[in-house]
């Protein structure tokens, strides 16, 4: 048994016990104050940066992650000062989760040793789709939670995350990201949760109060404006018009800070309109304290407070950097110590920075530590997964599981509610009662084979695993080959892949076409292959020229197609692409965006029957591949039109999902003809299902403003209802809706809501609204601000099933 001496516990709660800070009695501004009165200016400086970590293999302490960016790190320097962050230690090189956990308890029990006034370190993760560790469990990316619609599921799984980031000593999670999807060629598509500010408004509150309510920190990314880089290349300038960042990406934020209360938030890398975010005070303070209200933290995003020295060339030196960001609202420096160290320390101490505003920072950083009870006197560096195990390797070692049965059945879930039907000739599904299952299945692509083609750029495996080939991937990631052989298991199944993901190759096309002719059903896999700054085809840094399918998968596609057997199209990718001739010939066409490690068997069911598809569609899938950007939030000149050659009309709107029954929408009622400008109006509609099959219908409102003072975009989300009806059972759905719902942006910037004409839209897409209802706003033109309504009022009351429904 291996046993490694460290100091005890009792040096946890033993330091300075009779400090005004350490005592809970106090109220928490006089704590924080009584603590940042004792603090030399080093000490103050060490509390507003991170080190990049990596938890020990071995249960020895963390070891600084050697980063290209980063350089050499002296912890032995760096402790005794104090320390305000460890970045990572979990999620940068594979470990035991027990042993990890262990490695950053004695961590945190030296930097309390070693430092003068024992203040712990404060850990964060990413936990983007998951605790991005070895071992723990892969959820969906962010584009299928959006697909789902169902904020009340993400905010269990969000839940279930926080609960393993805190029983392994880990306080803040790097998650959401609420950018707002502009361009489908941006690399990070897959990282946000779809192109409208509602969808992504909603999920993301859920997935906030979830990951808050473990008591995890919630981190809001990446604020604000980073989506809309030109032509989709990652950390582009943005040049989008006040009216743009205010109607269409700050909403999302807006709502999840009301909603979702999180207590962090990190800055965006790009510029403004030439401002980096990073040094922009308008958006960190005014805005996001003076007007919003956020009390929490702002951290940097990573290396962003240096990059306004090296990549925006708006500071001379990292000291006029780390004053401008302080100066600006971020209070953390996030990875590692760079410009927050030294250079901040001599801009401090020649008057380019007031200690006072170092002082701000400092104070909201000191005062989430007493939040999360790191300033206790009884607080223990052992987390809950630690209690009772002692200090001892061997104990520790396998006992910390972060992918049980019940995360799996979690994240099972969200994939199967997530994968979208685009397209079905009545193929799908290929079993159930009156079908036969086909006898030859040819399994075709080079997604079929492919464990890594659920995962995310932000999946451990696929993050961080690939760089250590010989630590296995720590979860079970069954491929659609295998999956689809357990779905059919007296199917003959042929593999070939035909061409690689992004390798252009056409010499497989052959064969691929031939296996295709000596099948009864094709199963098509094509899609993308995560990773990171170029080394896939999805991803961070992994922008797109074109929405063309990588590689040589388009021609694949139409050779498979050429052959007629009835093919089904399986879309594993982290953003939409065009589809060639599929929707005219295939068979069926599913989307799955990097569905998480139980993808592959949801897609396998969707196909079989076994899962009832459900998903709708978070972005538009585009008809060309050259037409950006291709959100449905448009004005009307951005629609199609006799004034340009191009039609960038999507050949799969947003919202647009089918199931594999039927639902009749019938009493269509909107009441009020005319309401005052700070009225309200109600509308609904019957849906029930009149298939053989349960189903998912999403009732989808939408508000169109016809005449407005302002260019508004034709259709708008404004609410929605998910709803899972039995056959033969219905439900009355209904939305009372604000007139605050129709403000927007004014001529002076100011949010008004104008009096007449608006028309409220209810469908199963944004293209598809058969019932509509128009209402009249009378009276002053109202001012409204951030405490406006931002959501309808709804109902959905289940209406008894009729016999003759079954008959």
């Amino acid at each position: 048994m291996t046993h490694v001496t460290t100091t005890p516990n009792t040096t946890d709660a033993s330091r300075h016990r009779d400090a005004p800070w350490r005592d809970v009695s106090r109220p928490a501004d006089e704590r924080v104050e009584a603590l940042i009165d004792e603090l030399s200016l080093e000490e103050k400086v060490a509390q507003l940066y991170g080190v990049w970590v990596g938890a020990s293999a071995d249960g020895t302490d963390v070891a600084p992650n050697q980063h290209e960016m980063i350089g050499d790190v002296d912890l032995t320097g760096l402790f005794p000062k104090g320390l305000g962050q460890l970045t990572r230690p979990f999620g940068t090189a594979p470990v035991d989760p027990g042993v990890g956990a262990l490695s950053l308890a004695r961590s945190q029990r030296r930097i309390v040793a070693e430092s003068r006034l024992g203040i712990p370190a404060l850990a964060h993760e990413e936990c983007l789709a998951g605790f991005a560790a070895w071992g723990a469990t892969a959820y969906p990316v962010p584009l299928s939670w959006g697909a789902t619609f169902d904020p009340d599921l993400i905010e269990r799984m969000s839940r279930r995350i926080g609960d393993d980031l805190r029983r392994v000593g880990v306080h803040q999670g790097l998650a959401p990201v609420l950018d707002v999807v502009r361009d489908a060629r941006w690399g990070r598509v897959e990282e946000t949760i779809g192109e409208d500010p509602y969808l992504i408004g909603t999920v993301g509150a859920a997935y906030v109060r979830g990951l808050e309510s473990a008591g995890v920190v919630a981190t809001l990314k990446h604020f604000v404006g980073y989506s809309a880089s030109k032509a989709g290349r990652n950390l582009a300038p943005v040049s989008v018009g006040r009216r743009e960042l205010d109607d269409v990406l700050l909403p999302p934020f807006e709502m999840v800070i009301r909603e979702g209360r999180p207590r962090s938030v990190m800055n965006a890398y790009t510029d403004l309109d030439g401002m980096p975010t990073a040094a922009d005070a308008t958006i960190l303070t005014d805005l996001l304290r003076g007007v919003w209200g956020f009390e929490g933290t702002v951290v940097a995003d990573y290396f962003s407070v240096a990059f306004l020295q090296t990549l925006h060339g708006v500071a001379g030196s990292l000291g006029d950097a780390a004053a401008e960001a302080l100066r600006a609202g971020i209070d953390v420096e996030l990875p590692t110590v760079h410009a927050f160290g030294a250079p901040l320390l001599e801009a401090v101490a020649d008057g380019r920075l007031d200690e006072g505003v170092l002082d701000r920072a400092l104070r909201r950083v000191l005062g989430q530590k007493l939040e999360l009870g790191l300033l206790d006197a009884d607080w223990d560096a052992a987390p809950e997964a630690l209690r009772g195990l002692d200090d001892d390797l061997d104990a520790v070692r396998g006992t910390v599981d972060l992918d049980p049965p019940e995360n799996r059945a979690l994240a099972a879930e969200i994939a199967e509610r997530a994968i979208v039907l685009l397209h079905n000739d009545g193929t799908l599904p290929l079993s159930g009662v009156g079908r036969t299952a086909p006898e030859r299945i040819a399994v075709i692509g080079p997604t079929a084979d492919d464990r890594f083609a659920v995962l995310g750029c932000y999946a451990f495996p696929t993050h961080v695993g690939v760089h250590h080939p010989g630590s296995g991937d720590g979860i079970t990631l069954p491929t659609l080959v295998e999956s689809l052989r357990a779905e059919f298991p007296d199917a003959e199944l042929s593999v070939v892949e035909g061409t690689s993901i992004d390798g252009g190759e056409t010499s497989g096309l052959e064969a691929a076409a031939a296996a295709a002719s000596a099948a009864d059903l094709v199963v098509l896999a094509l899609g993308d292959r995560a990773g990171l700054f170029g080394r896939g085809t999805s991803g961070e840094g992994c922008d797109a020229e074109s929405l063309a399918l990588p590689g040589a998968q388009a021609s694949l596609l139409e050779a498979v197609l050429d052959r007629g057997t009835p093919t089904i199209v399986a879309l594993l990718a982290g953003r939409p692409y065009t589809l060639g001739t599929a929707p005219e010939r295939a068979a069926g066409i599913v989307e799955a965006f990097f569905a998480g490690e139980e993808g592959t068997r949801a897609i396998a069911g969707v196909l079989s029957g076994r899962v009832s598809p459900s998903g709708r569609l978070p972005v538009s899938v585009p008809a060309s591949a050259g037409v950006h950007p291709s959100t449905y939030l448009a004005a009307p000149l951005a629609r199609k039109g006799g004034v340009s050659s191009i039609d960038p009309t999507a050949r799969y709107p947003f919202g647009h999902g089918l199931t594999y029954t039927r639902f009749e929408w019938t009493r269509f009622a909107g009441e009020a003809s005319e309401i005052a400008t700070d009225g309200e109006v109600s509308v609904g509609v019957r849906v029930r299902n009149v298939g053989e099959r349960g189903g998912t219908e999403l009732v989808q409102l939408y508000l169109h403003d016809p005449v407005a003072s302002v260019v508004r975009p034709v259709q708008r989300l404004i609410g929605y209802a998910r709803i899972d009806l039995a056959p033969g059972e219905a439900a009355d759905v209904r939305f009372t809706v604000a007139a605050d719902l129709a403000s927007f942006p004014g001529r002076d910037g100011v949010r008004i809501v104008e009096s007449g004409e608006l028309v409220l839209g209810l469908g199963t897409s944004s293209a598809d609204l058969p019932h509509a209802h128009s209402v009249r706003l009378v009276g002053a033109v109202r001012r409204v601000d951030h405490t406006r309504r931002l959501h309808p009022e709804v109902s959905v009351t289940r209406v008894a099933v009729e016999a003759s429904a079954l008959a």
